[in-house]
């Protein structure tokens, strides 16, 4: 039976489907995964064992089995999106402990699909930071468990890495799917606004913030979006039939930028990563690609622009709390956020910032990036610490994110390559809106001309 734990999502629905195995045993199979791993790596709040085997026998009587993309496939979902009858703590002593009443939309659209909800995973307090750490506990990295595993959605990428879940939900609103997936050796993608409902917080971040998935193939990322896009209803998304997003982008040559400048002044990327990046160009370019080195026209006001829409989110997200029951870089947070809730609301920056950069995705059809600009720092309290050590950590370590979630355009993120330590390094890919499926065309050449190790060799 634990054979099913480290299958990838195509591999356990196809089975499900066909019978060769029930929902339940591959339920229990991640089960016991978890129980024998989590305590290493912290990636879940909640483990809904009871639960979850309960749900897999409704998937297994379901008439419809034959037909679902994501039949009794276990998922994780980020401790800041409704689940049916559990809390949802959003990594904060300061938040109600009252069950939910009924599923997000995003995990309604996974368990319809035929997917099971195996626990929630811990975030960092209001989603706030690129490290998970708090009083529900701290999200290592698989790979280096000394180090944090990312965030916001650090737990989520965690569960996947360990291979404690073959997929897992979370969000971005500043690099929260994308930090943690490059930290951990992970596919994900942001999609662009209005792809896939958000419903995130109190107002999405000013809609900066996406679902999206976590996962170890690209071919497992594409059905999970495919599922949350609501693309495809049925086991077609597998065989890349459906519309849009579950079908393979196109293959013809495309026009590629590739960058390994900052778009902060001062912060530098270290050697992996620029590595990383020229290599993917290299890789791309004899793939038949016309690639060509340029930066896009980053303004100067960009960090402001970023730290203002940053912290205006968490005001936001901070109200009605108590916060004396918010760890102090949080209550900080919130305050610098109260003086830029004004501009944010009803100021230009990302309209402007947009029009800046459409001229250069007119010329180009994706922009190759950098995934980070170093390693993830070493886990720890990080939410005892104060703001401006937090503030500075998350600036240094992950400066290429922000520019996307501003603009509300989609980007992906793919490992590729390896740190000193052995722990992977990642690209990021960005285009213009609508090309989700496009940047996942680009991942899918890039993990087949330098495949990667899937799950963390942890035992």
């Amino acid at each position: 039976m634990t054979e099913w734990a480290g299958r990838t999502a195509v591999e356990i629905a196809a089975a499900v489907r066909e019978k060769r195995v029930t929902p339940r045993e591959v339920v229990a199979a991640h089960l016991a995964r978890i129980e024998r791993l989590d305590g290493r790596i912290g990636a879940f709040r909640v483990v809904r064992a009871t639960a979850a085997l309960a749900e897999a026998d409704e998937v297994a009587a379901r008439a419809d089995l034959a037909e679902l993309p994501l039949a009794g496939v276990p998922v994780a979902v980020k401790d800041n999106l409704a689940v049916r009858g559990e809390s949802t703590r959003v990594g904060s002593a300061a938040t109600p402990d009252a069950p939910a009443g009924e599923d997000h939309v995003t995990v309604a659209r996974l368990r319809a699909a035929g997917a099971v909800v195996v626990g929630l995973t811990n975030v960092p307090e209001l989603c706030v930071f690129g490290t998970t750490e708090g009083v529900h506990g701290v999200s290592r990295n698989p790979w280096d468990t000394s180090r944090t595993a990312g965030g916001s959605s650090g737990g989520s990428a965690a569960a996947v890495a360990a291979g404690t879940v073959p997929l897992a939900l979370g969000n971005d609103g500043m690099g929260s799917l994308r930090i943690p997936a490059a930290n951990c050796g992970l596919v994900t993608v942001k999609p662009g606004r209005g792809v896939v409902p958000a419903g995130i917080g109190e107002g999405d971040w000013f809609g900066m913030s996406e679902n999206g998935p976590l996962a170890t193939t690209v071919a497992d990322a594409r059905l999970m979006l495919s599922v949350l896009a609501d693309a495809v209803t049925d086991a077609d998304a597998v065989t890349g039939a459906g519309a849009g997003i579950a079908e393979p982008g196109r293959r013809e040559p495309r026009r590629i930028a590739v960058s390994v400048r900052s778009p902060l002044p001062g912060v530098s990327v270290s050697g992996p990563y620029v590595r990383a990046a020229r290599e993917a160009a290299g890789a791309l370019t004899g793939a038949g690609h016309r690639v060509r080195r340029a930066d896009p026209p980053y303004p100067l006001s960009l960090g402001l622009t970023s730290l203002a829409h940053w912290t205006a989110g968490t005001a936001v997200d901070a109200q009605g709390l108590d916060s004396r029951l918010l760890a102090r870089r949080t209550r900080v947070h919130a305050a610098v956020g109260r003086r830029f809730l004004a501009g944010v609301r009803g100021g230009t920056a990302r309209e402007e910032l947009r029009r800046r950069l459409e001229p250069f995705f007119a010329e180009y059809d994706v922009l190759l990036t950098p995934a980070l600009a170093r390693r993830s720092p070493k886990a720890g309290p990080w939410h005892e610490r104060g703001w401006l050590s937090n503030l500075l950590m998350n600036t240094n370590y992950s400066p290429l994110t922000p520019p996307w979630n501003l603009t509300g355009w989609p980007a992906a993120v793919v490992p590729f390559g390896t740190l000193p330590s052995g722990a992977p390094t990642a690209v990021q890919l960005v285009g213009r809106p609508g090309t989700e499926g496009e940047l996942l065309s680009l991942a899918e050449q890039l993990e087949g001309l330098r495949p990667w190790r899937r799950t963390a060799p942890l035992t």
